[in-house]
């Protein structure tokens, strides 16, 4: 159970930390994490009941200006967000219109090799659904705890009748697995560690809710000087040799991988 607990911190998304800066005795802290977490409920309600492609828009705007200081400039444009937003309709209300996690991987794959990022941060099958499962059971169970934040919505995951992730994604999650590997690289360090060992969280998450004497959740942040990933290695060179235009053309081929044309009305 040692070895399940420090996966869990391993795979744990960094991010989801920021849901815990605004609880403090600054007032102005607490009132910033206030707005962010209602914020946040109104997203997830309308993740949770997109029947239509005005919901889905409204949902795909919401999410870009909320994380409008962390998004490059290709994912703001409005013919992405129209993208994003047709699909994220299609997925939402039909399963079989969702983004194969195949499609994620080799579209994460050629954006690795168009930036020259080292084989390490090639992904497989396994290792993105390893993601989504974490990814998924710690929502869950954030949410329930009251850390109410856009890194923890649970209802944009394609979930099947198991309770567990799909095999496909809905397009707000897809965005939201290949942010995580170009910005939280040691997540998926982490999930290999957990295909490796066989590690499933949605099954450990389960066993505790029924367990006598369940496991105290604990999660330790790495603090100190951290190494560029080799995303970040390969993204910073890519600029130097082909400008911010060219990563830009990048990312936005990533994204025309994942949603390709023939999602479009």
């Amino acid at each position: 159970m040692n070895r399940s607990r420090t996966l869990l911190a391993a795979l744990m998304p960094n991010s989801l930390f920021s849901a815990k800066r605004g609880t403090g005795r600054n007032p102005q802290m607490n009132s910033a994490y206030e707005i962010h977490r209602q914020r946040a409920v109104q997203m997830n309600e309308l993740a949770g009941k997109v029947q239509s492609p005005s919901d889905s828009r409204r949902l795909v705007d919401m999410i870009a200006e909320t994380l409008a200081d962390v998004l490059p400039p290709a994912w703001r444009t409005r013919t992405i967000r129209d993208r994003v937003a047709h699909a994220e309709y299609e997925s939402a209300i039909d399963p079989a219109k969702l983004v194969p996690e195949l499609r994620i991987t080799d579209a994460w794959n050629k954006y690795v090799a168009e930036i020259g990022a080292s084989q390490e941060a090639l992904v497989n099958v396994a290792e993105i659904h390893t993601l989504r499962d974490g990814y998924y059971t710690f929502a869950r169970l954030l949410w329930r705890k009251g850390r109410q934040h856009i890194w923890t919505m649970p209802n944009i995951y394609a979930v099947g009748p198991d309770e567990k992730v799909a095999e496909g994604c809905r397009a707000v999650e897809t965005l939201r697995v290949v942010w995580d590997l170009a910005n939280q690289f040691e997540n998926l360090q982490g999930a290999r560690d957990c295909v490796q060992k066989e590690v499933v969280f949605s099954d450990l998450f389960q066993q505790q809710l029924t367990a006598p004497n369940p496991m105290r959740w604990e999660v330790r942040v790495q603090t100190g000087m951290r190494e560029n990933s080799p995303i970040e290695v390969a993204v910073e060179r890519y600029i130097r040799e082909h400008g911010a235009t060219g990563v830009r053309h990048a990312i936005e081929g990533l994204i025309y991988d994942l949603f390709p044309p023939q999602t479009q009305a």
